[in-house]
């Protein structure tokens, strides 16, 4: 089963909100939508969607929300 691996780091305590969007632009699922500290921190995504289902390979983005600062990452899933 794949599984990555996405860290990221957040410069002040808040809410986080770490989402996988397909390259259509669709929601894959939510991985992080709770308040952290600021630090540093990693999570991990084995493919699976909202469903429960396994997603195709292909290109993902991750897209990191901070109380502060918002970002869009790509990354590449391959089974």
């Amino acid at each position: 089963n794949p599984i990555t691996t996405i860290q990221y780091e957040i410069p002040n305590d808040g809410n986080v909100r770490l989402v996988i969007y397909n390259i259509l632009g669709q929601e894959v699922i939510t991985l992080v939508n709770y308040d952290q500290w600021a630090g540093k921190y990693s999570v991990r995504w084995d493919g699976i969607n909202q469903y429960g289902n396994q997603v195709a390979s292909g290109t993902y983005f991750y897209f990191l929300k901070t109380n502060n600062n918002q970002s869009v990452k790509k990354m590449l899933l391959l089974k």
